[in-house]
């Protein structure tokens, strides 16, 4: 055979193994109706306090007969069991196939919310427990660490630092709902208290130390 009609024969080819693998139409073939909700994880199963919302968001993937994740799929959310509210009632899927809701525990100690769409046979549910928030909370300051890392107060409640370390440490706070706390001067032994009303996220470091960081969380 002439290398010409060779070279023909391996453009045929190339084209051939193109179009049988879904290209030059566009690309992959675009998912199908949804079939299924696939719960994240991270939003099921959360313990946290009364009257409060979730920390994490309570999320679904719309999925086909395939698994292929399915956009612009209207999903319906609703509290089937104990209190509370999730905001919004109704959340579309993006391109990922993704919709999320917040979902705020009420009075009860055991909650269960639903997700579904028009047509699905049964609805994700995720399950949420709540309990009584803490009203005080003791933090540990260690060398180059706090312990806890991450503490929670109700609205009105304080905490309590105590050193425990060998080095000079300090709080500096660092972001949350102004005013926030006061500062404490660096030492190496004692304690300190902040009772802390406003309801949100703080942040604080010891300056001296770097990576050093702790966050105080006040709930209703």
């Amino acid at each position: 055979m002439s290398v010409l009609g060779r070279k023909k024969l391996c453009v045929l080819g190339a084209v051939l193994g193109v179009l049988s693998c879904g290209g030059g139409g566009g690309g992959t073939t675009p998912p199908g109706p949804p079939a299924d909700l696939l719960k994240t994880p991270a939003g099921d199963n959360q313990s946290w306090y009364f009257n409060n919302p979730l920390p994490a968001p309570l999320s679904v993937t719309a999925v086909d007969v395939d698994g292929r994740a399915v956009p612009g799929v209207v999903i319906t959310w609703a509290v089937t069991s104990g209190d509370g509210a999730v905001t919004p009632t109704q959340s579309t899927t993006q391109a990922n196939g993704v919709a999320s809701t917040t979902d705020s525990v009420g009075s009860a100690t055991l909650q269960r919310v639903s997700a579904t769409f028009s047509g699905l046979a049964g609805p994700a549910t995720f399950t949420e427990t709540a309990t009584t928030p803490p009203t005080a909370a003791t933090v540990s300051v260690e060398d180059n660490h706090f312990t806890p890392q991450n503490s929670v107060v109700h609205t009105g409640g304080t905490v309590t630092w105590n050193w425990a370390g060998i080095a000079s440490h300090n709080l500096t706070f660092t972001f949350g709902p102004t005013p926030l706390p006061a500062n404490q001067i660096s030492q190496t032994s004692g304690t300190a208290q902040r009772t802390i009303t406003a309801v949100g996220t703080y942040n604080y470091t010891c300056t001296n130390h770097a990576g050093m960081n702790g966050t105080v969380t006040v709930v209703h």
